[in-house]
């Protein structure tokens, strides 16, 4: 009997993701060292804290530094930018309609900067509830990060509880090279880095960033994607239709899905039906 595995695109079947928070002025570089290596992130902003022009800013965002609106649009293009709530409350304390306004408020704002449907978060200070990951479907996000790590290289089980494996300060390195170093292609691997691009300036280590992205980029089997494209990529992965037998698929997505049976790759394209050989 055959093996029917889903791949990422091309049949790759490793993914690099990374997400950073807050929009502030080091996000440029950290951009930079993406764009260079050919990497992608998703970048979770706070709507409500943004400053219109340079001129308009407050004292406590000019401490704060962060991105102007009018360059939000330009700066994250190729990347994704979500939702990190408009104003950046510990929202497992706030009222449940109050979360409900800062989600959608935040999502409002960005959409009308970046003119696509914002559907990421991560939760803010980290905090949430069951109750709040209950809203999220119905105010439109697909998932959210929390804090934390696994240090491992698996797929969320939770979307409204993805767990990245690292902060870029905890062995970062070290868990590329075990990255880079897997080999099973019976499996669907994941590295997924967090953090703050501002952390880098703090703690004077964006060599850090640069050795990891170098170390890690132009890899034929790695797709270097955002995190809602891994979302939305598995989630239509998950609806392709086989037949019994296993001689053909059919794929109702908008999505092109990559499968493998025995060792050889095949796409399956949007909306079409596929012989299976």
């Amino acid at each position: 009997m055959k093996q029917y595995y889903i791949c990422y695109p091309e049949g790759k079947f490793k993914a690099l993701t990374f997400s950073y928070d807050d929009g502030k002025k080091s996000d440029r570089h950290l951009i930079e060292l993406f764009n260079k290596y050919k990497l992608k992130g998703t970048f979770h902003l706070n709507g409500g804290l943004i400053p219109q022009i340079e001129s308009e800013q407050s004292d406590v965002a000019k401490l704060e530094q962060r991105i102007l609106k009018e360059d939000i649009k330009n700066l994250y293009a190729g990347h994704e930018v979500a939702a990190h709530t408009a104003t950046h409350p510990t929202i497992e304390r706030c009222p449940l309609d109050k979360v409900v306004m800062e989600v959608l408020e935040d999502r409002k704002i960005l959409e009308n900067l970046v003119k696509y449907p914002v559907r990421g978060l991560s939760y803010p200070n980290g905090s949430y509830t069951q109750a709040i990951k209950n809203l999220l479907p119905a105010l439109g996000i697909d998932y959210s990060r929390v804090v934390g790590d696994t240090r491992q290289f698996g797929l969320p089980k939770d979307w409204y509880e993805w767990t990245a494996t690292c902060h870029h300060n905890h062995r970062l390195l070290e868990l590329g090279k075990e990255f880079i170093d897997l080999h099973k292609q019976q499996y669907l691997y994941l590295m997924y880095v967090w953090g703050h691009s501002y952390e880098f300036d703090r703690d004077n280590n964006w060599e850090l960033m640069e050795q990891f992205a170098k170390s890690v980029s132009g890899r034929e089997d790695t797709w270097y994607a955002t995190n809602h494209e891994i979302y939305q990529y598995l989630e239509d992965a998950r609806k392709l239709q086989f037949s019994a037998a296993g001689d053909f698929v059919y794929n109702p997505t908008a999505t092109d899905i990559w499968i493998r049976v025995g060792m050889t790759p095949a796409k399956v394209a949007s909306g079409k039906q596929v012989t299976i050989g």
